[in-house]
């Protein structure tokens, strides 16, 4: 009886670590985004942010970022890509995903959010990396004015790369503002250990 105890005993504690192994690693997924403008690599916060972090791996595992631009700069405030081609064209999305805003991940320096319209939940493939700590995009509460920009990853390494992005030049291209001149392309999104 007391060795059938002890090996349920072994087999809970095995399966418990196994099951915390397992978490540990599902939290902790890197991306390397492989620009023409050099490195960054991201950490998903997966716990905090599921939804938003498994949509982002769907277009990173589709290759759906690759040869996308960054499509608007403005320093100071946000860089946001992961929607246009070369050519300036948009490319076909998935569907919009409820907005978690509310996760309580704030939109501090080098932390990533969705984009999205002024429909709190339309936001699909298009993110943004923020320059500075830009407290006003966070939630604040589940109407018009309060939902915020869903945080769902931050820059652990490159962050040097995203503030060199900054000092480009900007214009106007196809109707939008803040475009680089020079395109900055996302060559290579990856999933890395």
């Amino acid at each position: 009886m007391r060795t059938i105890i002890l090996s349920l005993m072994l087999f809970l504690t095995s399966t418990l670590s196994f099951a915390t192994e397992k978490t540990m690693t599902d939290t902790q997924i890197k991306v390397k985004l492989t620009t023409t403008a050099g490195e960054i690599i991201i950490q998903l916060n997966s716990d905090k942010a599921p939804t938003s972090s498994a949509n982002f791996l769907t277009y990173v595992n589709e290759g759906f970022y690759n040869g996308t631009i960054f499509h608007r700069i403005i320093p100071g405030f946000m860089a946001q890509g992961g929607g246009f081609d070369t050519n300036f064209k948009q490319k076909p999305v998935h569907d919009p995903i409820k907005n978690e805003a509310d996760n309580g991940l704030t939109n501090n320096r080098g932390t990533l959010a969705m984009a999205r319209t002024n429909d709190p939940n339309s936001a699909t493939a298009q993110f943004f990396i923020n320059y500075k700590d830009n407290t006003f995009l966070n939630h604040t509460g589940k109407n018009a004015s309060g939902w915020g920009y869903a945080v769902f990853a931050e820059v652990i390494e490159g962050m040097d790369v995203v503030d060199a992005m900054a000092t480009q030049a900007t214009g106007n291209r196809s109707g939008h503002q803040d475009v680089p001149k020079t395109d900055i392309v996302i060559e290579k999104a990856e999933v890395v250990k």
